[in-house]
């Protein structure tokens, strides 16, 4: 019997190993259904005589951070590998791929040192292949959390096919003292930087598409002003003439230009600027409130909110022949609509009888689903870069903070934003567009 039992789970391993190297290991993250793929770390291993150094266990745990962002990854312990760890060293020669074959790892990550000289691998256990392989040279305690960042970057894309998660910013508002400012920070909540510093309310921040510039609405005790920050030079501009007294959720197009919800002829229409900020002529007007709006990635199509039928409710603007389309047809109180970069999905905020929920809608198909549940309200959903993630504010906390969720509304993450209520996230979708 005994016999039986491992002639059966070895046939089986090869069974699995032989499609694995027809096939290769992919993750379709767009799918209706998601494979939770086994990953496990093995110890770090000195590339030559010695130990590895103290900060191998740093980087160790700074990717398990990173992988929890992956929730299509199951990061399993290296103790549930049948006999401990199975290699010698940190290549596939020096794997035993077999006892992590019987455990049902999918990928093995090995880290190499030398010195402050990392090597990082990750392979398919079915087939051997190494799916990544990346070294970094002069690394410090300080250089640790980017490379973390950009090698967890390269196994999404390996896996994925989409990159820019890691590495690409998310700009907020962040309530200082009584003002509001402007902030940007990495999803893992690295790199927070204060963007804006100008006292009275800053809101509503947006980047351009190569993530240079970040378009925001300033209000102070005498008007609104459209405000403009330069990524490269650290510059803040404010833009004031023709605009008039409203300028509400600016956004820029994908073609480098601005739409904006102005008050100039006694409602508030969606206007688009010149290249020196001033008007240039509505692009929704329908006599009602019409703001909010946001765009693919090839500017044809544009969702906003809009009063024009009662309450506010969805829409999306199709830019080529101006054909507008109602998307929302449930519940009275639909806003702030973000459109993933393919154009294919909208997500914005429902008000329910338990608080405002995000909802995704398939633009193809007309099917909505509810991705976040409280408790508390969940508001102003922004799409990342590779149309996978989501990010939104929510005070189910007590107080308002950012958290990730994705499209098949996976347990929301929280953002570290530092102090103080963080609404408005805008994701930086520049990765995504290469």
């Amino acid at each position: 019997m005994k016999l039986k039992t491992l002639l059966f789970a070895a046939l089986f391993v090869a069974l699995l190993t032989g499609r694995a190297v027809a096939q290769g290991l992919t993750v379709d993250i767009h799918g209706p259904g998601q494979r939770k793929v086994n990953m496990v770390m093995l110890p770090p291993r000195p590339l030559n005589q010695g130990a590895p150094p103290a900060m191998s266990k740093t980087f160790e745990e700074l990717v398990q951070q990173n992988l929890r962002f992956m929730p299509f990854l199951n990061l399993m312990p290296a103790s549930t590998v049948p006999g401990g760890d199975p290699s010698k060293g940190v290549t596939a020669e020096d794997i035993n791929f077999r006892p992590l074959q019987l455990a049902r790892i999918d990928l093995t990550m090995t880290t190499g040192w030398e010195g402050n000289r990392l090597e990082a691998r990750v392979y398919e256990t079915f087939s051997g292949r190494r799916v990544i392989g990346k070294a970094y040279g002069d690394l410090t305690d300080a250089s640790l959390p980017d490379v973390a960042d950009r090698f967890c970057s390269l196994l999404m894309e390996a896996l994925t096919g989409k990159k820019g998660f890691f590495t690409s910013p998310i700009a907020f508002v962040r309530r200082v003292g009584s003002a509001k400012e402007i902030f940007t920070v990495l999803p893992q909540g690295r790199a927070l930087t204060q963007v804006t510093s100008l006292g009275g309310f800053n809101l509503g921040p947006d980047w351009s598409k190569d993530g240079n510039l970040l378009v925001f609405t300033h209000l102070n005790e005498e008007r609104h002003s459209l405000g403009l920050w330069n990524r490269k030079t650290g510059e803040v501009k404010l833009f004031r003439e023709g605009l008039g007294n409203t300028v509400i959720s600016p956004a820029f197009t994908p073609e480098g230009g601005v739409a904006v919800t102005l008050n100039k002829s006694g409602s508030a229409d969606i206007y688009m600027l010149d290249s020196s900020f001033r008007p240039r002529g509505t692009i929704a007007s329908s006599g009602f409130i019409d703001v909010s709006p946001a765009f693919d990635s090839t500017g044809r199509v544009m969702a906003f909110t809009s009063g024009r039928f009662g309450g506010p409710q969805i829409f999306v603007l199709n830019r080529d022949t101006n054909e507008v389309k109602r998307v929302t047809f449930e519940g009275n109180y639909n806003t702030s609509p973000s459109l993933s970069p393919d154009g294919r999905f909208v997500a914005f905020s429902r008000q329910t009888s338990n608080g405002h929920r995000i909802i995704l809608t398939d633009l193809s198909s007309g099917q909505e689903r509810q991705i976040s549940f409280g408790p508390g309200n969940d508001e102003d959903p922004a799409f990342g870069p590779e149309g996978y993630y989501i990010a939104f504010t929510s005070n189910r906390s007590g107080q308002y903070r950012i958290y990730l969720t994705t499209r098949h509304g996976d347990e929301p993450i929280l953002v570290p934003t530092g102090p103080g209520d963080a609404t408005s996230p805008a994701w930086d979708t520049a990765a995504g567009s290469d």
